[in-house]
């Protein structure tokens, strides 16, 4: 038997170039080496596999998602979809998700928010706010989230009565739960997000105005006055205290509110050191350019710094924000009944634990995939400008 030559001077090959070939030059340096490894991983996967399955057979348990429509027969403590004790296990999972969703998606906007506010703060010239911040950031970033979850939740049980909730314009802190003013109806909420179209076009029309410099401040007070009515006429229902408990608007339970300040407080300090990292990062001769120009501080922060310094911030933020997200699912310590304390009710109850955690792991990855390629897609335009505006 003679082996067919190449000239490619690495001499004879045991089979001739093409698509095998290259696939087999495509999987790189010794690709039999590598096919053994992962012919032996499957085999330890299938063996493991197989193994399960009979230990679940002599326990009795049926493998499947077949339980996701049996009856649940537990109840949820707070869910933003209505869910009673006989609902599907399924529904029971997607009102986990949801609340997930809920306080992570809460958790991001209220984390950036306060992380920016603080980020800037701390470059104050100011001494007193400069130190305030970096205790701040010190002592957020350097205890367990689950402790500050801990003292958040012991904070929101030992608030004072509905009779004694300090409050005010329709907003009381109680033991219950946090009460504040709600829209009255589905078809109201379209007055307000009409109105915040409306300031959407106006920011719109008026980014001429502002590069020249000029102000905003009477459509400012017309697009507010504006939003006001929206909501007002789309009607609210304020809290009251009625008897010995506070009824109508919205309530927040006190478990839901102590996981969203915590996870807003821990990761607005993460937020602030990436802020004040990206601002710094902008050379000090943009900001000397453009007080030349004659804008003021804000304007230099607004319209130099910051659209520079996002191309610096976006990639870290959007790793705070997957980090919030699983996160989150430390709500089971305090009873919030977010995707992973139902999971665990639902293996307790049907002995499915291996399907309830595929579900979980499922789940938190398709949210934080969706995050991740949310924000990925918003720091390619950052970065176009920002390559467009050298």
């Amino acid at each position: 038997m003679t082996l067919p030559v190449t000239s490619d001077g690495q001499g004879p090959h045991l089979f001739p170039r093409g698509r095998f070939a290259a696939l087999v030059e495509w999987w790189g340096p010794r690709p039999w080496s590598q096919l053994a490894v992962i012919l032996v991983i499957a085999a330890l996967l299938l063996w493991f596999g197989l193994n399960l399955a009979a230990a679940l057979q002599r326990a009795g348990i049926t493998p499947g998602f077949s339980f996701l429509f049996r009856s649940a027969n537990f109840q949820i403590g707070e869910s933003t979809l209505a869910f009673q004790a006989g609902d599907t296990y399924l529904r029971a999972i997607v009102v986990g998700i949801v609340n997930t969703l809920k306080v992570a998606l809460a958790g991001c906007v209220l984390a950036t928010l306060l992380g920016v506010a603080i980020g800037v703060g701390g470059l104050s010239a100011n001494p007193l706010l400069g130190g305030l911040v970096r205790v701040y950031i010190e002592v957020v970033r350097n205890t367990p989230l689950l402790l500050q979850l801990f003292f958040w939740i012991a904070v929101a049980r030992n608030l004072p009565g509905p009779r004694q909730a300090p409050g005010g314009m329709g907003f009381y802190l109680s033991n219950r739960g946090i009460f504040v003013p709600a829209l009255t109806s589905p078809v109201g909420w379209l007055m307000p997000l009409a109105a915040i179209a409306g300031l959407v076009l106006l920011a719109a029309v008026a980014r001429p105005r502002l590069r020249r410099g000029g102000g905003l401040l009477w459509p400012g007070v017309v697009a507010l006055s504006a939003l006001i009515l929206a909501i007002a006429g789309a009607g609210v229902d304020v809290p009251q205290l009625q008897g010995f408990n506070i009824r109508g608007g919205l309530s927040l339970s006190p478990e839901f509110a102590a996981l969203l300040t915590a996870l807003t407080v821990k990761f607005s300090a993460s937020i602030a050191e990436i802020v004040r990292a990206g601002i710094l990062s902008v050379a000090p001769g943009q900001r000397e350019a453009a007080r030349a120009l004659g804008l003021n501080d804000w304007q230099i922060l607004r319209l130099v710094v910051l659209p520079q310094a996002l191309r610096v911030i976006v990639p870290l933020i959007t790793s705070s924000f997957l980090d919030l997200a699983k996160d989150s699912s430390l709500a089971v310590a305090i009873g919030y009944p977010d995707l992973v304390g139902i999971l665990n009710t639902t293996a307790n109850t049907t002995g499915q634990a291996i399907e309830a955690v595929f579900i979980m792991a499922i789940s938190f990855l398709v949210l934080n995939l969706s995050v991740a390629a949310l924000m990925n897609r918003y720091n390619q335009r950052v970065a176009l400008r920002g390559e467009a505006g050298r």
